[in-house]
Formats: structure tokens, sequence, C-alpha cells
């Protein structure tokens, strides 16, 4: 794409040594990004499968059909569960955590679909502006995680090559945490929907998916749900 992550400090380019402390940094922010990503998308699958059950039935029946009630799911179980991906993609789409990617900076004229960038601007990517474009997507605003289940595919990924939506960084500076955290998402809610039986609360008209499109994208309201076990309870020590 001719489009590199935003160039480093000037600090980074002096010539000097990373030391133990600018390593540590460097490692918390790796996991406090992988941690929030993760977090957001799946209080955001959880909030929509729950305001429509016959979603989450269907992500339980696959869980149920690939790994059955015997055993947790495993690492080497997540590229059969694609409805399960297609419902955390989804929610990628829909709530990214943030409202631009990080900065990239052109370095040389360059030309992405229809846009001619020169030499040394600076390009941020909308990631509710590519999630929500109604050019490219239908029902932009409704969770559809069949649109993301290909049948010429033979495994969902949260990944979009085709830069429709961003669920992580792309390009040489993208986040180096990607595979981390499309894994530790999957599993979460894997196991959060093989392990328990999630309802709204008594009388509760549904949960709010309302956006605080001001800060953080995060909901303005906290997630009600109840949760009852539905393997047996040695599965669960």
């Amino acid at each position: 794409m001719g489009l590199i992550g935003a160039p480093p400090p000037a600090e980074a380019n002096s010539g000097r040594r990373r030391t133990a402390e600018t390593a540590r940094c460097s490692l918390r922010e790796l996991i406090l990004a992988t941690v929030d990503n993760t977090s957001n998308a799946v209080e955001w699958t959880i909030r929509e499968m729950l305001n429509q059950p016959k979603i989450m039935q269907m992500a339980i029946e696959e869980i149920d059909l690939v790994i059955g009630s015997s055993r947790l799911v495993q690492k080497y179980d997540l590229p059969q569960l694609n409805y399960v991906k297609a419902c955390i993609k989804e929610a990628f789409r829909l709530h990214p955590i943030s409202s631009f990617n990080v900065p990239y900076v052109s370095v040389f004229d360059t030309i992405v679909g229809e846009y001619f960038i020169p030499k040394g601007n600076v390009v941020q990517l909308s990631r509710i502006g590519l999630g929500r474009n109604p050019r490219v997507w239908e029902d932009t605003m409704k969770f559809k995680p069949e649109r993301h289940v290909n049948e010429e595919s033979r495994e969902v990924v949260l990944t979009d090559s085709e830069l429709r939506l961003l669920s992580f960084s792309i390009g040489r500076r993208g986040c180096p945490g990607m595979q981390l955290g499309s894994t530790i998402t999957i599993m979460l809610i894997a196991r959060l929907l093989q392990g328990f039986t999630w309802s709204l609360l008594p009388n509760s008209p549904g949960n709010d998916l309302v956006q605080n499109l001001k800060c953080d994208l995060s909901s303005p309201m906290p997630l009600f749900a109840q949760a009852k076990l539905r393997l047996s309870k040695g599965m669960y020590l």
C-alpha cells in the first residue's frame, strides 16, 4: 500500500539501545491493547446475542456439534467454529473499540482505492466509517453474522484483507498481538457460550446497544445478564 505506521519518536531514532524500562512499557501497551480490544468485542457480542436469541442459539449449537459437553473448547477447535467467529467479526465491524486506526505515513506517492495519497501525508482510517459504510455493507446497523460466512472460504478469520473493516491494525506496523488477541477473543466467547446459558434479566426490554461516540465507543450502560450452568459441575473445577 505504500503506507507504514507513524514514525517512532526522535528518542527511538537516536541510536540508543532499548532499556529494560522501555521494553516493559512496550509489553504493557501490547498486553493492555490486546485485553481492551478483546473485552470490548466479547461484551458487544454478548449484548447483541442477548437481543437476538436465535443468533446465540445457532452459535451454541455449533459449539455443541463440534465439541460436545464432555470437554471444554480448546485452541485446536477454533478453526471449526466459523459461526462463532462470524459473530465476533460482526461485533468488530459494528462496535470497534476506537474511532480511528493508528496513523500511517505514506512513504511514497501511492493510490489506495480511488484515493491518491502524496508522499509524506499522514493517513488515519475510520473504523466506524469502514465498518458501517452503506456502499459495502447492507443493513449496516443490523447485527448479521452470516454476512461473514463465505461458502467458498474454508475458515472465517477476524481480519479483512480487503480493508472493509478493521478488527486490528494492518500493514508492516500492524498490531503484533493480532494472533494472540484473536485466539483469546474466540476462546473466551466460545467458553462463555459453552459453559453458560445467557438470558436477559426478568422484565428487561433488552440491552442498550448505543455507543458513546463522544468518548471511547463503549456503551454508556453496563451489561446486565444472568447466566446458568450448562455443563456438569465437574467441568467447572
